[in-house]
């Protein structure tokens, strides 16, 4: 199995050293030959953002290969719902041992959150450039 994933897309802006391409994202079943007529397949146009790419070698238009390594698909999953997840169990569970009211331990899991998705924000700079794609072809 690769070490990485890829996506075919199409360059759609060049801006500096950054590239954007144009990626369909498509579910296991979208190539199917029946899935016209099936509501599980299902595909979504994304724009990825390519940082410090060598701009000069494409142009608007051009077909390229986008790339990414599993292992920065994992980190970003896990900062994007993991991470999340532990913290907003956490504590809901005891706020709820301490209180035992549901609402309020809803109301601090949820709030707890707010900290964690601001430190991710004020962090996105040097994020993104340890969860970047790069391009292929």
């Amino acid at each position: 199995m690769s070490d990485k994933i890829t996506h075919d897309g199409i360059v759609e802006s060049i801006e500096g050293s950054t590239v954007r391409v144009r990626i369909v994202q498509t579910s296991a079943c979208a190539a199917c030959k029946v899935a016209s007529h099936c509501n599980a397949a299902e595909s979504k146009e994304k724009l990825v953002d390519v940082f410090n790419a060598d701009a000069s070698r494409w142009h608007v238009g051009d077909a390229v290969i986008v790339a990414a390594s599993r292992q920065m698909a994992t980190r970003a999953l896990l900062l994007a719902f993991g991470l999340p997840l532990v913290i907003l169990l956490a504590v809901l569970f005891t706020v709820l041992s301490l209180t035992g009211r549901e609402d309020i331990a809803a109301l601090c899991g949820i709030g707890a959150l707010l900290p964690y998705y601001g430190v991710l924000w004020l962090t996105r700079h040097r994020l993104q450039q340890r969860l970047a794609f790069w391009i292929e072809q």
